[in-house]
């Protein structure tokens, strides 16, 4: 539904902005948070890196007894965190900056998010938001995921959030060991058909018990992070525009078509690429995707999400005969 027709009529009870959301899918909902703790979150400690932190931050999330304590503790090398068979034992978010190979990072480890039914104990509620804010404050994300359970909706909600938030993320399959064939087809089908929408994102297959697939793991990582974190030179940018608008112009709308003149980019940590041209609030959805599509293909875009946004520039002329009027 569009947002504003949503609540359109519930200003009438008289209690401020309405907020739409979706509990289902997780529409809003980051939002809706925001605002319930204004003000408190900037009395919280802050999460996000300093200037001298100048390694990644990554934050490791998923569901409880995913295995995210075990992770950490495998790429620690050793037991910085306490690991329990109990789903939910990590309650906070720990950071711990390390080194691994030739590189330094600072992992997040960050409690898990319970069902829907469960969270309405007071610590299970910051537990939640400082998931969210882990995720917030990180340059990539790890989600993890059980092999042996099935991709449920909870798993969907997180990387929902992830996607929103616009970071880097590498998908990590756990508990991969001792899982026959069948069992793994399933597996890499579940995460195909679940998560298509981060179709971006590498996916790894691993035993973090076992301490197997983790250095692959953390060089889709360093991509990642270098992906998110890459700068674009305009005339690249500018070329590479009109070369996918040569090989495939935006459709019309109506009796106009849009005119896309040049790009450059607007933000990092997502990738923002800015298109300047005519008419461009008549560009498709579809073809807003299309060249996404094209930017991240031919700049090597992969582990993070990317947004293009189009402005359209004033007529140069209007203001020249308002003038001689």
């Amino acid at each position: 539904m569009d947002p504003d027709i949503a609540v359109a009529e519930f200003h009438a009870l008289g209690l401020g902005a309405p907020h739409a959301i979706s509990a289902a899918h997780g529409e809003g909902v980051h939002a809706l948070v925001e605002a319930a703790l204004a003000g408190t979150l900037e009395r919280a400690p802050a999460l996000a890196p300093t200037a001298e932190e100048d390694a990644p931050a990554v934050a490791i999330v998923g569901r409880p007894n995913a295995g995210k304590s075990t992770l950490v503790n495998a790429l620690l090398g050793e037991e910085r965190v306490i690991a329990f068979d109990q789903p939910g034992t990590t309650r906070d978010p720990i950071r711990v900056r390390f080194r691994h190979g030739e590189r330094e990072y600072v992992l997040i480890d960050t409690a898990g998010l319970r069902r829907r039914g469960r969270v309405f104990e007071t610590i299970e509620k910051f537990s939640v938001v400082k998931t969210l804010q882990a995720i917030e404050s990180a340059n990539v994300a790890i989600l993890l995921l059980d092999a042996r359970q099935d991709i449920a909706d909870q798993d969907a909600h997180i990387a929902g959030f992830i996607a929103e938030r616009g970071r880097a993320v590498v998908v990590a399959v756990n508990k991969w060991d001792g899982l026959d064939d069948y069992a793994r087809e399933q597996a890499k089908r579940a995460v195909r058909d679940r998560l298509a929408f981060l179709s971006y994102a590498r996916v790894h297959y691993i035993s973090a018990l076992e301490r197997r697939g983790l250095a692959a793991l953390m060089r889709s990582v360093d991509d990642a992070y270098a992906a998110a974190m890459a700068r674009l030179p305009t005339p690249r940018l500018t070329r590479h525009l009109i070369q996918a608008v040569a090989k495939q112009p935006p459709p019309r709308d109506g009796l106009v078509r849009p005119k896309l003149r040049y790009a450059h980019q607007g933000g990092t940590n997502p990738p923002v690429i800015v298109v300047h041209g005519n008419r461009l609030d008549a560009v498709a959805p579809g073809y807003r995707r299309y060249l996404e599509g094209s930017f991240r293909d031919a700049f090597g875009l992969e582990g993070t999400p990317l947004r293009v946004e189009f402005r359209t520039g004033r007529n140069p002329f209007a203001l020249r005969g308002s003038n001689r009027r």
